[in-house]
């Protein structure tokens, strides 16, 4: 068992090290980002990684308080599923209208790494070969479609 302290340390120094293999790859538009604070540039969609203590995941997080309005983005993105399926080579998980661990109604597209967890450092590589590739294709989604996504709230969707 770890300490709080201990936890939090192994933490911070998983992702200091995601965050060094990600450092030197710049976006699918050829810009330095923050892979690890990605911004989508859209207030309420954000792809949000995690590694916990018995799995790791990646998701497209869709938190508008209107759950209308997150209805409305989650179906935009069922539009592309095939797209975003193609890019990732893998089928998503789909889930409109859930709890997020905060509490607040949210809806997800995620991918799910278990038995997996950033306490043992040699579960560091599996994690990271896992979220780097999936963030990597979120992005070049992301690039491609982006434009998709604004003004979709006021009817000026592409």
């Amino acid at each position: 068992m770890y300490s709080r302290q201990e936890s939090s340390l192994l933490s911070q120094q998983f992702w200091t090290a995601f965050g060094g293999y990600l450092a030197p790859l710049l976006s699918a538009e050829g810009h330095r980002i923050n892979w690890i604070n990605y911004k989508t540039g859209e207030k309420d969609v954000r792809f949000i990684m995690t590694a916990g203590t018995v799995s790791a995941k990646i998701s497209i997080n869709l938190s508008h308080k209107d759950t209308l309005v997150q209805k409305l983005y989650f179906d935009k993105f069922l539009e592309l599923q095939s797209i975003l399926q193609r890019i990732t080579f893998e089928e998503w998980n789909w889930s409109l209208l859930t709890t997020g661990q905060d509490g607040k109604v949210i809806s997800e597209i995620y991918a799910t790494l278990n038995e997996v967890t950033y306490l043992n450092k040699e579960d560091w590589p599996a994690i990271i070969s896992f979220l780097k590739p999936r963030l990597i294709a979120l992005d070049k989604f992301w690039c491609e479609h982006k434009y998709t996504f604004e003004g979709l709230i006021h009817g000026k969707s592409v």
